[in-house]
C-alpha cells in the first residue's frame, strides 16, 4: 500500500474557501478489512493579497508499521486577485523510512512557464537533483484547483469538466471533474448519505487500489467542506472512504 497516503491527499483537495481566512479540516482513512489506514488534515490562511494551504497525511496502526512510518505534505503558496488563488510554488514532500523525496513546482505566470525540480534523499545523503521545464501552464495546481473550483464551474450545473492544474503531469497537467444529474443524484447518496450536501466525481488517472474506474465520488457540505469520499469496488478489499472528524 505505498501510494496510499498519496491518494489520501488526493481526496481531501475538494475542501472549499469560501471567504475564510483560516480554515482547518481532518479526515479519517479507512480500507475494507484493514480500517483506518491514516489520518489527513488540511489548513488554510489567507491575508489581503496572499495565501498558505497545507495539506498533511500520516499512516496511523499495522499501516504505519508496514509503510516505515510513511508520511506527506503538499504545501501551495501564492497570491490572490478578485477572490481567485493563484499559485507561485506547490511542493510535495514524502518520507518513509530512511527515504525522503520533495518535488517543487516554481510557476512564472508572467513566461506562462512551469518548471519542476525534483529532490531525492537516502539516509540523509542526495541521490538525485534534477530541474526541467513542464510542458504545460496553469494559475492552478492541485490544491488552489479545489478552493478555486466552485469559482471556476458551476457545481448545481451538471457536466463534465476539465480543468488544469501543476502537479497533475501524470494526466497531462488536467484533472476532470463530473457534476451529477437529478437522475444520478439517487446514486451518490445511497453511496455518500443523503443531506445538504453537492455531489461531484474526481477522476483521478492513476492505478491505484485496481480501482475499476479511478472515480472517486464526494459529498460537499453546506459550508463548502467536503464531508466523505469514497472510492469504489477496489479489488479484493472493498471501498476506499474518508469521513470528515473535526
Amino acid at each position: 500500500m505505498n501510494k496510499t497516503v498519496q491518494y489520501i491527499l488526493v481526496m481531501i483537495f475538494l475542501v472549499s474557501v469560501g471567504h475564510a481566512k483560516v480554515l482547518d479540516a481532518a479526515y479519517s482513512v479507512s480500507y475494507g478489512i484493514f480500517g483506518q489506514l491514516g489520518v489527513s488534515t488540511a489548513h488554510l490562511e489567507t491575508s489581503k493579497n496572499s495565501y498558505v494551504i497545507e495539506i498533511s497525511a500520516r499512516t496511523t496502526g499495522i499501516v504505519k508499521k508496514l509503510s516505515r512510518n510513511r508520511q506527506e505534505k503538499y504545501i501551495s503558496k501564492g497570491h490572490i486577485v478578485n477572490g481567485i488563488l493563484i499559485s507561485d510554488s506547490l511542493r510535495m514532500i514524502r518520507s518513509y523510512g530512511d527515504k525522503y523525496s520533495e518535488k517543487i513546482y516554481r510557476t512564472d505566470h508572467r513566461k506562462k512557464k512551469v518548471t519542476k525540480t525534483y529532490i531525492a534523499r537516502k539516509k540523509g545523503k542526495i541521490y538525485k537533483n534534477e530541474t526541467k521545464e513542464l510542458a504545460f501552464y496553469s494559475q492552478d495546481d492541485l490544491l488552489t484547483l479545489y478552493f478555486n473550483l466552485p469559482k471556476k464551474i458551476d457545481l448545481s450545473k451538471a457536466g463534465t469538466y476539465e480543468i488544469g492544474a501543476v502537479g497533475a503531469e501524470k494526466q497531462d497537467g488536467k484533472v476532470t471533474i463530473i457534476v451529477p444529474d437529478m437522475d444520478r443524484r439517487s446514486i451518490y447518496e445511497k453511496i455518500l448519505g443523503k443531506g445538504n450536501f453537492r455531489y461531484l466525481t474526481a477522476i483521478v488517472y492513476q492505478k491505484i487500489f485496481e480501482s475499476n474506474k479511478g472515480e472517486l465520488m464526494i459529498a460537499v457540505g453546506k459550508d463548502n467542506i467536503a464531508q466523505k469520499a469514497v472510492l469504489k469496488d477496489l479489488v479484493l478489499y472493498g471501498d476506499l472512504v474518508v469521513e470528515r472528524i473535526k
